[in-house]
């Protein structure tokens, strides 16, 4: 799963794009004319409702025919308007059609990836303001505490008295055993 950057092409056998960032190359247009407007919104609806019906396709697949999702697509992405932009945009769109249908031959795979781009977010941020670390330890310091805080953050541990109950042996419950409960709540229909 990428944004289709060059570098990611080659990795794998199988190469899903994420929704969101096809997405972003839609909201970018800017239509002066308002028949522009009005084709450009109708395709950002059709848009975001098919990606909704996939969404609906990977928690139970007896819901559509993935023939009938493909026919909405190939819709979706003719570019048959009279706005030039919007149908630069649709012809890209149309070129990822496979790697944006991924999802549809396997579930499992996510829409968009934007929780991993979140999650890598904060080492990205660290590297801007630090450049980087001078020594290994140094920069297997950073590592568990950046992995530490974003932890505590998604499950809503105050990292500030976490570190301080650890610290001062009072009675904390260890974050592994919140993801471990956290995870059993999600399979078992909670999360």
């Amino acid at each position: 799963m990428s944004d289709d950057a060059p570098q990611f092409r080659h990795i794998t056998k199988e190469h899903a794009l994420c929704w969101v960032h096809a997405s972003r190359n839609l909201k970018k247009l800017n239509p002066l004319i308002p028949i522009h407007k009005q084709e450009l919104e109708g395709k950002l609806d059709v848009f975001w409702n098919l990606y909704k019906d996939i969404q609906k396709y990977q928690m139970d697949s007896e819901m559509f025919d993935i023939s009938i999702i493909e026919e909405r697509f190939d819709k979706m992405v003719i570019p048959k308007t009279n706005y030039c932009a919007l149908n630069d945009v649709l012809g890209k769109i149309k070129e990822n059609k496979e790697k944006l249908l991924v999802p549809l031959h396997n579930p499992t795979i996510p829409l968009h990836n934007n929780p991993a781009e979140l999650g890598a977010r904060a080492q990205v941020r660290k590297r801007d303001v630090s450049l980087h670390t001078l020594t290994d330890d140094g920069t297997q310091a950073v590592d568990v505490m950046l992995t530490l805080t974003q932890t505590a953050k998604k499950l809503g541990v105050n990292i500030v008295e976490y570190i301080h109950s650890t610290l001062t042996n009072s009675v904390v419950e260890p974050i592994s055993n919140i993801i471990k409960e956290r995870a059993a709540n999600k399979v078992n229909g909670y999360g």
